[in-house]
């Protein structure tokens, strides 16, 4: 049976692989050291295999980890059967993206390029109905007002005051022209004015990139987000870019792809209007549905 990946497990593997790499020691070595399979040992580290406490513990152990860092092993196995926060929108959210949902509300950073469509966090309850009034479910059915509530909850992130939570979005100027219903004048300017809302927040930053800007990038078709997790006690903290498609959101941990999307992140970034001009820019497009 397939295993649902969630934030403990992610970070488990994460330790475990680590450990493991540190330690230069093989899987029939550990196998043997634990009396299983070796098999059995690879689908713990790839989290294809759900790990016991005791499992866990015994392979830190081998791999040379300290006491200290063996019981956040084990905290993190301890968790590997609780359910995630999204466990309950499955007619909503597939499971990728409520993977992706988990690691937003754990991030401490949060980092979003997005074309064409206002990002989720950032929709009004308005914008998200004209959205699901369209013929587009990604293979789901759902009750419209479920989703509703289930996008406001995960909304709910922008006004926690987590010690040095940030979040941080660029917007391609298409986001604020290629709305749901371009007759809909009162859907378009009140979601305008409820990104300039969203961006007086302490711990968001907002920004436009307008389809001319001073600094000509590449690449800007495509939407992503970052996610910096980061890791219980001395464990190490976790990276991710995730890419959303048609049915699901792809993500991805290996460190030199992350890389190159922080990079491209940067180029966007220093390409898009400053904070308070991007403001003013969405104030001017607001003023010609008036």
């Amino acid at each position: 049976m397939a295993i649902t990946r969630t934030v403990p497990l992610l970070m488990l593997i994460n330790e475990l692989n680590r450990l493991k790499a540190a330690s230069g020691k093989k899987d029939t070595e550990a196998a043997d050291h634990l009396g299983n399979q070796a098999s059995k040992i690879n689908r713990i580290l790839l989290g294809q295999s759900k790990a016991s406490v005791g499992d866990a513990m015994a392979l830190a152990r081998f791999y040379g980890a300290t006491e200290e860092h063996v019981e956040v092993i084990a905290d993190l196995a301890r968790k590997l059967g609780k359910r995630g926060d999204w466990g309950g929108y499955e007619n909503v959210f597939a499971e990728s993206m409520r993977l992706r949902l988990d690691l937003e509300r754990a991030s401490s950073r949060m980092r979003q390029y997005q074309t064409e469509i206002i990002p989720g966090l950032l929709q009004t309850e308005h914008y998200i109905r004209a959205l699901h009034e369209a013929p587009h479910p990604f293979g789901l059915t759902y009750d419209v007002e479920h989703a509703v509530a289930a996008r406001r909850e995960r909304q709910s992130i922008l006004h926690r005051v987590d010690k040095g939570k940030t979040i941080s979005f660029v917007l391609s100027e298409s986001c604020l022209r290629c709305l749901p219903k371009a007759d809909d004048e009162k859907l378009i300017r009140e979601q305008l004015a409820h990104l300039t809302e969203i961006a007086e927040l302490p711990n968001v930053q907002l920004q436009v990139l307008p389809f001319n800007p001073v600094s000509p990038v590449t690449y800007r078709a495509l939407s992503f987000t970052l996610l910096h997790v980061p890791g219980p006690g001395i464990a190490s903290p976790l990276d991710f870019a995730f890419l959303e498609q048609y049915n699901e959101s792809r993500y991805i941990d290996k460190y030199e792809q992350v890389e190159a999307y922080e990079q491209l992140w940067g180029y966007l970034q220093a390409a898009a209007l400053a904070p308070k001009d991007s403001i003013e820019f969405i104030g001017k497009v607001a003023g010609e549905y008036k």
